[in-house]
């Protein structure tokens, strides 16, 4: 199987790669843009969805009503997300067929409409999307402790956006965002799958190459401060389970730490999938899977980070047992962190959790559609040769490494601890 990269910028400052994989009929094409929710301010948080959203309400050439058919006709798949650093779309479709979508990721680049009534329309939708997820109580939660954990880094906000800005963000507002930020030299088109690199590159440059440049837009640096110690907080809610976040910051994923701590992660909780795409593995023979849910102290618990360009956080979910307690579970989980960091860890263990963490990633990488996300995606906070080092990268960690990254970040004064605690609905309204 051929597999031919390519990696240009055009002379407008688009990011280009292609990755030629001639193992079925089929093209991947993902355009990302370098906007996310770490690119808002107070006042407009939740823009950037928003905008992803009106990406799909159409332009002269390609109106609203006419894209889903268009690309189901030819038997195509696509789709959007927005998350902490990026906006990204992609279309899937046979490789005979895929001039359809960069015909659209060109046009819409530079010419979406944002028609003040679909403006309206849309934010009924968005405002819905954030009051259904207020409806979850681990929405709830996850967004008292992210807030907690930011106090200054606009990492503070959940991507959604706070309703009070859902309600009074404008049209032009909109607008401005997609000007400022939808443009070649802030964008990636990351493409793989059955074509050949020559005729592809033409083609891009065609349609792609004429969109003007626009100014490189401003970056926000607002450093989080260091914890000055414990932060605990509760939510309460409706429902019948208790819950119990406990989020530690975790560092960028550029930094050499990201490794040991991905090994980590998998030796505690079972290995994360950083593929918004990829599936995941049992977590049944984790530390935290026996320690907390064999114990019957909590009847669920997972862990999990996110490859980011500004440290994140590292969280910790325990579904609690019926006939336990938040502070019971806590004391278990904070044995088990305690373990690690006291006691080294055998070599069998770390070998074990590497191979577990490589299958996850493996899995998560072999479609076409996941090719091409993998090389959009690492571009947003690294580059491909993050994606192609990967595991090599989790294979030199040694069982020291893992011990000190423990004792440097899993450490009770610099981390937020939540909690979700079920309440009748007589005692919310009293």
């Amino acid at each position: 199987m051929t597999q031919k990269f390519t990696k240009t910028t055009l002379t407008n400052g688009l990011t280009v790669l292609l990755k030629e994989i001639h193992s079925a009929p089929l093209i991947s094409s993902w355009v990302w843009y370098r906007v996310g929710s770490r690119n808002e301010v107070p006042g407009k948080t939740g823009i950037s969805h928003w905008v992803e959203h009106m990406q799909f309400k159409g332009t002269p050439k390609f109106p609203a009503n006419v894209l889903d058919k268009a690309i189901s006709r030819e038997g195509g798949v696509w789709n959007a997300f927005t998350y902490l650093d990026f906006t990204t779309y992609y279309e899937t479709m046979p490789a005979d067929k895929i001039d359809l979508a960069l015909q659209l990721e060109s046009d819409r680049m530079q010419n979406s409409l944002f028609e003040p009534e679909e403006v309206a329309s849309e934010r009924t939708v968005v405002i819905s999307e954030r009051e259904g997820n207020e409806n979850s109580p681990m929405f709830k939660l996850s967004e008292a402790t992210q807030a907690a954990a930011f106090r200054i880094h606009p990492y503070h906000h959940k991507v959604i956006g706070d309703m009070a800005d859902l309600k009074s963000m404008t049209r032009d507002d909109l607008y401005e965002h997609y000007k400022a930020y939808y443009a070649p030299n802030n964008a990636v088109m990351a493409i793989a799958g059955d074509f050949d690199t020559e005729k592809m590159l033409e083609r891009i440059k065609e349609l792609f190459g004429g969109i003007p440049a626009a100014p490189a837009p401003r970056q926000l640096s607002r450093p989080e401060t260091e914890p000055s110690g414990e932060l605990s907080l509760t939510v309460e809610g409706t429902g019948d389970t208790t819950y119990v976040q406990a989020c530690y910051h975790f560092p960028a994923a550029t930094d050499p730490d990201f490794f040991p701590l991905t090994v980590l992660d998998t030796l505690l909780a079972g290995a994360s999938s950083l593929n918004m795409f990829g599936g995941g593995i049992s977590n049944k023979t984790s530390r935290l899977y026996r320690a907390l849910v064999e114990s019957e102290l909590t009847v669920g618990m997972s862990g999990g980070a996110q490859a980011t360009i500004d440290p994140y956080l590292y969280s910790i979910v325990m579904v609690i047992h019926p006939e336990k307690t938040p502070a019971e579970a806590l004391a278990a989980l904070d044995a088990e962190i305690a373990r690690v960091q006291d006691e080294k860890i055998s070599e069998e263990e770390v070998t074990r959790a590497v191979k577990q963490a490589k299958a996850l990633f493996a899995y998560g990488s072999e479609s076409i559609t996941n090719q091409g996300f993998w090389m959009g995606y690492t571009e947003m906070f690294a580059d491909y040769e993050w994606f192609e080092n990967y595991l090599d990268n989790l294979a030199a960690v040694t069982p020291e490494d893992v011990q000190r990254v423990a004792k440097k970040y899993f450490q009770k004064k610099a981390r937020v601890v939540g909690t979700y605690l079920p309440v009748n609905e007589e005692n919310i309204n009293e």
